[in-house]
């Protein structure tokens, strides 16, 4: 194996005095496309915002590309090359499609030679939708197309990694089909990603590799077809 783009190794962190994440681990292998699983409140969310930086590190280490990160700032996290599609999308609303979308535009760091950046027209390729609204204001959009935009926008930072927090949440099954065909593309050109839903089915088909938490904890790791031939699994931890 490679040396992991994000190595995430025995994190703990918390809330104030309450403790959330007890020892998590996981790796993003460049290329690799990973779930962070588990049911409402078991730590997913803080996990990813202990990676951006928005929560202190307690314990452990973050590492981006063999470096540690869990001491740096959320801006300079950021500007290393992970872009972050949050839950919520937190579009620009006053800002038009376009300007959302220019407002993140920044080249790609440490280009490779074989790469092609991400601009304007090419997310618009990715997402035809937002092309026809481009001179939409953000609050003039469906929940599906403010989320197009917010992983638009997350490209347009040119990442080496995506991290999407709640992919699908509350879109029409339509439009959710969109998202996730529009991640596959992402897979197949090589973009490493690290993606949280609730649409197992989807997961599977999309992910090389699965974290699942319960209560701030990792209880199970592995493959697609690990976690397939393990109903019991999906039983114990993500069955509502």
């Amino acid at each position: 194996m490679t040396e992991p783009l994000l190595a995430i190794d025995n994190i703990q962190t918390g809330y104030g005095a309450s403790q959330v994440l007890f020892d998590v681990s996981l790796h993003v292998q460049p290329g690799q496309c990973v779930s962070l699983q588990g049911r409402n409140g078991m730590g997913k969310t803080t996990t990813i915002s202990t990676i951006m930086g928005w929560l202190p590190c307690w314990h452990g280490e973050i590492r981006w590309r063999g470096q540690p990160i869990h001491n740096k700032p959320s801006h300079v996290i950021a500007q290393l090359g992970i872009g972050l599609v949050p839950e919520g999308r937190e579009v620009f609303p006053n800002l038009t499609v376009w300007e959302n979308l220019v407002a993140t535009a920044r080249p790609e760091v440490n280009p490779q030679p074989t790469a092609t950046g991400w601009t304007l027209d090419r997310v618009f390729s990715l997402f035809p939708k937002l092309a026809d609204r481009r001179k939409n204001f953000g609050n003039q959009l469906s929940g599906g197309e403010q989320q197009m935009l917010a992983i638009a926008r997350a490209l347009m930072t040119n990442p080496r990694l995506l991290i999407l927090d709640e992919a699908t949440e509350g879109l029409s099954p339509l439009l959710r089909q969109e998202i996730w065909q529009a991640l596959d593309t992402l897979k197949r050109d090589g973009l490493s990603i690290l993606i949280t839903d609730k649409n197992l089915k989807q997961l599977l088909a999309l992910c090389d590799h699965h974290v699942i938490l319960q209560k701030g904890q990792v209880v199970w790791t592995g493959t697609s077809q690990a976690l397939l031939q393990n109903p019991d699994v999906k039983q114990a931890y993500l069955s509502a």
